[in-house]
């Protein structure tokens, strides 16, 4: 599912458009995998999504959605001419654990000015994080990528330019823009190797995904969007998460990219009102 025009580079709307349009259909990829997973004795671990979700303040679970044709992005038989994985290479969407549960991305960073306020927010609610970062911005800012480690969050590898066009290039541009981040990534942390890798956009390629998985890189999805790099007020940020809860476990929010002083808000509200809701924090799977 994509718009006719596509934006290269970072940015600041980071294709804006694209993002809702990825998101949902990674979601309903997800779901649709899930289904056939559940359904053969040996499939995939990790793979797809735990299941429906119970919305927050209902006391039963989401009813099943109905069936979506499977994504070709998220197949996961290896190709036998490339290295093989070393974790899944399915795009992972679950966290570790299941059960009611909620994992916290956050993409587009390290930045600071947002990324400290950021941990800040983490550490009063004693919560860890996934951080998705710009291979160029860990390596500008070591500093902060250590400071994510030190509060025990984890690192995942989100490109160096953040092309959410990488898809339609050429297996070379998309392998350097894979591991060259992730040495820009792991360089910046003292040695800390990033855990995941996220497509920019969710732009992800049967290749992509095999070799972020040959150097231990899971491939990371994302069931709700809360479209903070939109900017529409705390509150709408919070509206939204809310409700699409039920969707899946992982959350999309932004640390880079632009002011995020709502992201640092609706975090500030949402972190104790998953708690107080039965919720507890996670890891992607994988």
């Amino acid at each position: 599912m994509r718009q006719a025009a596509r934006v290269r580079g970072r940015g600041t709307g980071h294709g804006d458009g694209r993002r809702g349009a990825r998101g949902a259909a990674l979601a309903a990829g997800a779901a649709t995998l899930a289904a056939l997973l559940a359904g053969c004795a040996s499939g995939h671990p990790g793979a797809g999504d735990s299941g429906a979700s119970a919305r927050p303040g209902s006391s039963t679970a989401t009813p099943a959605r109905p069936p979506a044709p499977p994504l070709p992005a998220e197949t996961s038989t290896p190709d036998p001419g490339l290295p093989p994985p070393v974790v899944s290479m399915d795009i992972a969407h679950a966290v570790a654990g299941g059960g009611r549960a909620v994992a916290l991305t956050i993409d587009d960073g390290p930045d600071p000015t947002w990324t400290p306020k950021v941990l800040a927010v983490l550490r009063h609610n004693g919560v860890k994080a996934t951080f998705c970062m710009i291979g160029p911005q860990a390596a500008a800012h070591p500093g902060l990528v250590k400071a994510v480690v030190a509060d025990g969050h984890r690192l995942c590898d989100h490109s160096v330019h953040h092309d959410e066009s990488m898809d339609h290039e050429g297996r070379a541009y998309q392998r350097a823009e894979i591991l060259t981040a992730a040495g820009q990534i792991t360089h910046a942390s003292g040695g800390v190797a990033p855990q995941y890798y996220r497509a920019p956009g969710g732009a992800f390629t049967p290749y992509s995904r095999q070799t972020a998985a040959a150097h231990g890189l899971r491939p990371l999805g994302w069931n709700v969007d809360a479209k903070d790099w939109e900017r529409p007020g705390t509150a709408a940020i919070l509206a939204t998460v809310k409700e699409e809860l039920g969707n899946g476990p992982t959350v999309l929010f932004h640390d880079g990219g632009g002011d995020r002083h709502q992201t640092v808000q609706a975090l500030e509200q949402l972190l104790p009102w998953l708690r107080a809701h039965g919720y507890r924090f996670g890891f992607p799977v994988r």
